[in-house]
């Protein structure tokens, strides 16, 4: 039985069940709702925008998907010959996943302990997982605990000043809030709801910084307007 706050799960469910065209829709703290078709979710490695082809391309050795839904990813790079684990706290995308012969847990990432992984795979804003600015130190000293030694996260985000910015080029954010690119949000799919969360969408810099603090190589790979995609390594 699906659980009544896995908005993903439901949407997911239906879509296994040939029940198309609704959209998950995502209310922010901050912002108007949007939406997340839920066809996006089973999309192909030739329908990803180049952030994604481009982290797929970059992938080494046995990789952890960080988040990883319905395993559109895992699945490409199960084709390419790599051995890959996925982590998912929807019991509901786990399951679908288990259907289709991916290594798939539902877990929580940062309960996670020990790892021996070469890549760690964190797409569609995988990172904001921190969930703030000022836990993002701690949720890549996480995953730096989960890495061999030279290995690489995979992360991509957005630079979200945009949705502050006037039309002179000023900038306006709430001075109480740690950092603009803080959010909540909440999921929605027919009846199944989420609970709020935090989410973080951290500008490349504030990534770098935080990064090499704690000894990563850090690379912009890849930038598409406002989002990037960064590659943080370390040393072998």
């Amino acid at each position: 039985m699906l659980k009544e706050n896995d908005a993903f799960g439901a949407a997911i469910a239906d879509y296994e069940n040939g029940i198309h065209g609704e959209n998950i829709i995502v209310h922010s703290d901050i912002c108007d709702d949007d939406v997340i078709p839920v066809d996006w979710l089973f999309r192909t490695e030739n329908q990803m925008p180049e952030i994604e082809k481009k982290a797929l391309e970059l992938c080494k050795g046995k990789v952890l998907d960080i988040g990883a839904c319905t395993g559109v990813h895992a699945e490409a790079l199960i084709l390419k010959g790599f051995e890959v684990e996925t982590i998912d706290v929807s019991p509901g995308a786990v399951a679908f996943q288990q259907k289709l012969g991916i290594n798939a847990k539902e877990q929580d990432f940062f309960a996670m302990t020990g790892g021996d992984y070469d890549t760690l795979l964190m797409m569609m804003n995988g990172i904001g997982i921190a969930g703030k600015l000022s836990e993002l130190e701690k949720t890549l000293f996480q995953a730096k605990k989960l890495l061999k030694p030279g290995g690489q996260i995979l992360c991509d985000s957005t630079d979200i000043k945009y949705l502050f910015e006037d039309e002179e080029g000023g900038m306006w954010v709430d001075l109480s809030t740690e950092y603009y690119g803080n959010f909540q949000f909440q999921m929605e799919y027919k009846d199944a709801k989420s609970e709020w969360f935090d989410w973080l969408y951290v500008d490349f810099g504030n990534l770098k910084t935080t990064a090499e603090k704690l000894g990563f190589n850090v690379e912009l790979v890849l930038e598409d307007g406002q989002s990037y995609l960064a590659k943080l390594s370390l040393n072998a």
